[in-house]
């Protein structure tokens, strides 16, 4: 079983009420240290670093368990008011924010160098910083300016979005919840506003010929968000009852920056209805889009959206396969790419990833298909 403090930690909520007590918890023992840049002073931890070995060097409660794990992953430390405290990998991109550095060969360094390359470019900057420290280790280094980052305490989140839906969508049901060190996000379905939100577009598929798909789907909504710099605070309209949950768009967000408060959040929340309305009009819109090519388009479509090749390819031959030849439309390449999520959840894909490839098959409601729609194959 995992422990909190190693990286790869995760965990999932089948409640609300489950996920609100465990980000409450999580909210209570975090620590949000503002510093100055120039303060800040890494050091190597690997099995050959001297820390390693001595856990009096460390803030209380950190264990030997989030130094070991630190050796095998990030293999940094950070000094802070002269405790040292394991830095995540989480917080890796930040520190070199903070650093104003960047490259593919600061990975390559020995974590001894890395360090050295670090401090010297911290030790230029008077900027302040704003540590959260979480579950044992630093997990993000973000700007500390005012108009930078800006908290936004997940369960304060999930409380505001869980009354906005009472208020708005009578009869939500909380479906599934999900946190690791990176991002958190949860799933609502909303089976009494099926006619209201779906209504026109149900109609549209029976039109087609596409009863099963009909007769199946329920919409939902998508809440993400992160404390690491992953992710804003952000809901997303959701359709939901085929084999995985298909994201249509971003419906709302709010940037952690300019001293955004929950309030905003809860503001933002109000236009949800109208922009899941707009959402399922482009979904619509793809029943209208003739393909003389579906394969070469859903080819070509899942390459410039750089979904996995491996899932995307044996997706693309599955559609080949079952859709017997001659035209489709947009909306059937669409949902046969749906098959790419599913391959990767079968596979045990990190949730992370999966997101990211669900945002990124989003933007698919928004391709021109017409510059995808050639006779010329692609490979991909």
């Amino acid at each position: 079983m995992l422990n909190p403090c190693e990286d790869n930690y995760f965990t999932t909520f089948h409640s609300l009420p489950a996920m609100q007590d465990y980000h409450e918890e999580l909210e209570k023992q975090s620590q949000w240290y503002r510093c100055r840049v120039n303060t800040l002073q890494v050091e190597p931890l690997n099995e050959k670093s001297p820390l390693y070995e001595d856990l009096s060097e460390f803030a209380a409660g950190v264990s030997q368990q989030a130094v070991q794990d630190t050796a095998v992953n990030l293999g940094l430390a950070m000094r802070v008011n002269g405790k040292c405290y394991p830095v995540r990998t989480t917080a890796y991109k930040s520190l070199l924010d903070r650093a104003k550095i960047n490259g593919t060969a600061l990975p390559k360094l020995s974590r001894e160098v890395l360090a050295d390359v670090l401090n010297a470019c911290l030790h230029l900057y008077s900027a302040d910083a704003l540590l959260l420290i979480r579950d044992e280790k630093i997990s993000a280094v973000h700007s500390g300016d005012p108009t930078d980052y800006a908290i936004l305490p997940i369960d304060q989140l999930l409380e505001t979005l869980q009354k906005k839906l009472d208020e708005r969508f009578s009869g939500n049901v909380f479906d599934t919840g999900y946190s690791d060190h990176s991002l958190t996000s949860a799933a609502w379905k909303l089976p009494d506003q099926k006619e209201e939100l779906l209504g026109s577009y149900i109609k549209l598929l029976k039109e087609h010929g596409q009863l099963s798909v009909a007769s199946k789907l329920t919409p939902g909504i998508r809440f993400l968000t992160s404390d690491t710099g992953v992710a804003s605070a952000q809901v997303s309209a959701l359709l939901t009852g085929l084999q995985y949950p298909i994201l249509v768009g971003n419906c709302i967000s709010v940037d952690h920056r300019h001293q955004k408060k929950v309030e905003d959040f809860e503001v933002q929340l109000d236009q949800l209805f109208a922009q899941f309305g707009d959402t399922v009009e482009k979904l619509q819109k793809l029943l209208d889009i003739e393909l003389d090519y579906p394969v070469n388009a859903m080819t070509r479509a899942c390459k410039n959206l750089r979904l996995p090749k491996k899932a995307a390819v044996e997706a693309i031959a599955m559609f080949e396969m079952g859709y017997g030849g001659g035209p489709a439309t947009a909306h059937d390449v669409f949902l046969a790419m749906q098959e790419i999520p599913f391959l990767l959840k079968c596979q045990n894909t990190p949730e992370s990833k999966m997101l990211a490839v669900e945002e990124n098959m989003a933007r698919a409601l928004s391709l021109n298909w017409s510059d995808y729609d050639l006779a010329k194959a692609v490979n991909y």
